[in-house]
């Protein structure tokens, strides 16, 4: 028995959301099932959000930051032969590899990244064109234009 449905009913009045339908879609299918390592999404102003990777271990050159095509994506892993010899008797902190992707909205650029006492901050900004901003259009407007 499959347990698959169609979100089609949903999106029947709505024009132009087709990724926020895909958005539901890789929910439904758990494609983000990856805990490690842990991250928060913070909404700071209207046009600022913040992601923090909970990167306890790692150095700057440990990790990687790439945006293509509307994805962010952080990539961490420890670099070979960083030259100690250590036996480790209990390894509590996992600093194994990791691999996280973020679908960014239209117009959220990357500000800056920071790694600070064990937490990879990046920053984001929303830059929205004057083109694409809401605009009010007035009724009647057409009518008056052809008065004049």
């Amino acid at each position: 028995m499959s347990t698959a449905f169609s979100m089609t009913p949903l999106f029947r009045q709505s024009i132009g959301f087709d990724r926020f339908n895909d958005l539901f879609e890789s929910a439904m299918r758990n494609e983000t099932s990856s805990s490690y390592p842990p991250y928060n999404v913070e909404k700071h102003a209207d046009d600022q959000y913040r992601i923090v990777i909970a990167a306890a271990g790692f150095q700057d050159e440990d990790l990687d930051l790439q945006v293509e095509r509307g994805v962010l994506t952080v990539t961490g892993g420890k670099r070979a032969g960083n030259g100690e010899n250590v036996t480790y008797l209990y390894q509590g902190i996992a600093q194994r590899s990791f691999k996280l992707s973020f679908r960014l909205a239209d117009h959220i650029e990357v500000k800056s990244a920071n790694l600070e006492s064990g937490l990879l901050n990046i920053e984001l900004v929303r830059h929205v064109p004057e083109e694409a901003k809401a605009k009010r259009i007035p009724i009647g407007a057409a009518r008056a234009a052809l008065e004049n």
